[in-house]
């Protein structure tokens, strides 16, 4: 029995707080506005940072895999916490993108490791059956923070577009004290770690293990597909005509939602199946981009809440798809793989669907994303499909 079970699940429960208790994305497209950017830019920013996080991605996994879980949540802690301390007092694009590429090598250092953590931690307690319900919680719990600081950022704002930044500081600082506090699995201590050529091999033969690669590449898609929509809520929004007072009351509901989903994703995944709950995910997203791109308007704003809902379903269960069928001493440098493909495919996409936005419509810009992240989706998730368990 692995006695810091306990604790190191309240511990995640707080790194993951700390990442989700964002006082700044409700009002964050408005306050790069306020400093003179145009949504092109916009995407070019977090593209910068989709690209530090996979300049180091890989790396960051390799390291939770050799240096430890701990040891590589800390690293991410510590750099998240700086990099909102640099946004505080940052003015234009370039200063905006150096403090970008620090919290992006911060979240690669996270990403992965923490999931690693999770669900080594539930081995070592001989309790991994119950992932995706704790995955889910925990992910819940995330989304609650988010909801919650929905409304705290969006009252900040209303003094000053700049203020949800210092406070972000001192959110993003409680994970530093929680990362300490974590204990390593037995089952990860104990067992030899690979070299980094060894890793790369894996890397290599994950593409050849046809469940594996199928899992990853559609968590992969999915999560590129929730990023990319997370960055059009707030222009549409602003479309709509919905008032500035209640951008964060209405982000605040769209994370509930989430979080309300999340929290019976394993349900989902027992009733349903791995085949019939992968076709939910996958129509049930696609299904949400072609609505909102055909109604932006105060009442489409309902059809956001379907897209968050299947959301909050989607992320514990193609994460546990994921873990089935990884070995423990690999396990953070394969989920990194998956942020890895998310971060290179958002880099790819989001300046080309900001000039869209720009230069033809918000319309035309969900539209695209969702026929193509249907398209990639489906043909990603064919052997899952097939896959009789």
């Amino acid at each position: 029995m692995f006695y810091g079970h306990r604790s190191n699940i309240i511990n995640l429960y707080l790194i993951k707080f700390a990442k989700w208790f964002n006082l700044i994305m409700p009002i964050v497209v408005l306050f790069y506005q306020d400093n003179g950017l145009n949504m092109q830019e916009i995407f070019w920013l977090k593209s910068i940072y989709s690209i530090a996080i996979v300049a180091m991605e890989l790396p960051s996994g390799y390291f939770a895999d050799v240096w430890g879980r701990k040891k590589t949540l800390l690293a991410g802690a510590i750099l998240g916490a700086g990099g909102f301390a640099m946004y505080s007092f940052s003015h234009g694009f370039w200063a905006f993108a150096v403090a970008e590429i620090v919290l992006g090598l911060g979240h690669s250092f996270v990403s992965g490791a923490d999931s690693a953590m999770l669900y080594d931690t539930l081995k070592a307690s001989k309790q991994e059956r119950t992932y995706i319900k704790q995955e889910g919680w925990i992910t819940s719990a995330g989304n609650f923070a988010e909801a919650i600081a929905g409304v705290c950022g969006g009252l900040l704002a209303t003094v000053s577009l700049r203020l949800p930044f210092y406070f972000q500081f001192g959110v993003a600082a409680i994970a530093i004290p929680a990362a300490i506090l974590l204990r390593e699995p037995k089952i990860h201590l104990h067992e030899k770690a690979p070299n980094f050529k060894s890793i790369l091999q894996t890397v290599k033969q994950t593409f050849t293990h046809q469940y594996l690669r199928s899992a990853l590449l559609i968590s992969a898609f999915t999560g590129t597909a929730s990023l990319t929509f997370a960055w059009f809520v707030q222009p549409f929004f602003q479309e709509a005509g919905l008032p500035l007072t209640l951008f964060g009351v209405m982000w605040t509901l769209l994370n509930l939602s989430v979080g309300v989903s999340s929290m019976f994703s394993y349900k989902v995944e027992n009733r349903l199946g791995q085949r019939y709950a992968l076709l939910t995910i996958i129509l049930g997203l696609s299904i949400g981009y072609l609505l909102a791109a055909w109604k932006i308007s105060l009442a489409g704003i309902a059809i956001l809440f379907w897209f968050y809902l299947i959301r909050g379903i989607a992320h514990p269960i193609l994460k546990d798809y994921i873990n089935r069928y990884t070995q423990s001493e690999v396990r953070a440098t394969i989920l990194s793989v998956r942020n890895f493909v998310i971060r290179i495919n958002f880099a790819i996409i989001g300046p080309l669907l900001g000039y869209l936005t720009d230069h033809f419509s918000l319309s035309s810009a969900l539209l695209v994303t969702g026929i193509s992240y249907a398209i990639v989706a489906l043909i990603s998730a064919i052997p899952l499909l097939r896959e009789k368990r």
